[in-house]
């Protein structure tokens, strides 16, 4: 008997006879999407689907959301032990491969979290049991601090073993993170939430080098010098918060945040185009040269944002106008992760170019 598996109201059909992969019609050709060389020559999707919605939606809706993508032509997915979802999303995989979509025409990343520095290959491991896989694409540190909090904590919450940013850790956690690559269990390293001051001490020791750093970036945070710095090590951004994280936690929001969705520049370039801001922004960012991981379990957004990968390129013009709006305002501000009381957020982003001190 033939069955056939649908999802988000029939718009993924696998039959399980064939063991055919059936792209929605709808679907873009992967082949049509941008790549990024890093500097080992891997080349990584220029967009990807990030998978961190645990805070307002279930691991079921997000892990279905990442198998309607990937039929809609999605091949970079973007996920993370702490997210709490990657049992689920390996279900999907599962069903994916055995639909006969090969593991080789997916990127999947996953992240170590913070509470597991000390021991990155049972994490990785964990991660890729969950994912039923048998490598990942790509493992980064998703924080350079070993501090955590209870899920749903307020941002003045301190873990009280919580510590500065101590760079031998650090190099700890890093030559696990090679021990990987030599395993085989992942096939690129890089990196999350850094700053200059800390790359700089990280390139000098690395054996294996970082091809990803992963940082907040959208057009109110634009990043340029570290942007840049990034760019002339050979070492690709990925952008999080692509659009401004409009559906972020309560706990990450404060008065002064802007909405770069809502920038005149950006609404009038979008009125003109006929898109949603939000696929400018998108446009913006890939033409910039970062990757950005939109996270969305819509399918009229997460549809929409992947055609901004192929979308007619903005102007010089555009683009120069979206490079004056920069606000320097950064969204995801980490607080959770300092390590005492009375401190600003800015402790953790070495913003006078000095690593702060204990």
């Amino acid at each position: 008997m033939t069955c056939n598996v649908t999802c988000n109201d029939g718009d993924l059909q696998m039959n399980s006879r064939q063991h055919r992969f059936v792209p929605s019609f709808d679907a873009i050709d992967p082949a049509l999407i941008p790549v990024r060389t890093l500097a080992n020559g891997a080349k990584m999707p220029a967009i990807g689907l990030g998978t961190f919605g645990s805070d307002h939606v279930s691991h079921a809706t997000v892990a279905d959301a990442v198998l309607d993508a990937i039929s809609l032509g999605y091949r970079h997915i973007d996920c993370a032990a702490v997210y709490g979802n990657e049992a689920e999303i390996g279900k999907r995989f599962e069903t994916l491969f055995a639909s006969g979509l090969k593991r080789e025409e997916l990127w999947i990343t996953s992240k170590v979290w913070n509470d597991r520095h000390d021991d990155v290959i049972g994490s990785c491991q964990d991660s890729l049991d969950a994912l039923h896989l048998e490598y990942l694409n790509l493992y980064l540190v998703h924080w350079p601090f070993p501090n955590h909090h209870p899920p749903g904590c307020d941002v003045s919450a301190r873990n009280p073993n919580a510590v500065p940013y101590r760079h031998d850790d650090y190099m700890r956690t890093w030559r696990q993170m090679e021990q990987l690559v030599d395993q085989g269990l992942v096939r690129q390293i890089g990196t999350s939430n850094m700053t200059i001051p800390k790359m700089d001490l990280l390139l000098r020791e690395a054996r294996i080098r970082p091809v990803v750093n992963e940082m907040e970036l959208h057009p109110h945070f634009q990043q340029p010098e570290f942007f840049a710095y990034l760019k002339a090590h050979g070492i690709e951004p990925i952008g999080f918060s692509p659009i401004g994280s409009p559906a972020r936690p309560e706990r990450d929001r404060t008065p002064e945040d802007t909405v770069p969705t809502q920038d005149p520049v950006i609404c009038a370039i979008a009125v003109r185009r006929n898109v949603h801001p939000a696929v400018i922004c998108l446009q913006w960012a890939i033409q910039r040269g970062q990757t950005p991981i939109p996270f969305s379990t819509k399918r009229g957004h997460y549809l929409a944002n992947l055609r901004a990968a192929i979308a007619e390129p903005l102007s010089e013009e555009e683009m120069r106008a979206i490079a004056a709006i920069d606000r320097i305002c950064r969204i995801i501000k980490g607080q959770v992760f300092l390590w005492k009381d009375n401190q600003s957020w800015e402790d953790l982003w070495d913003v006078t170019g000095v690593i702060t001190p204990e």
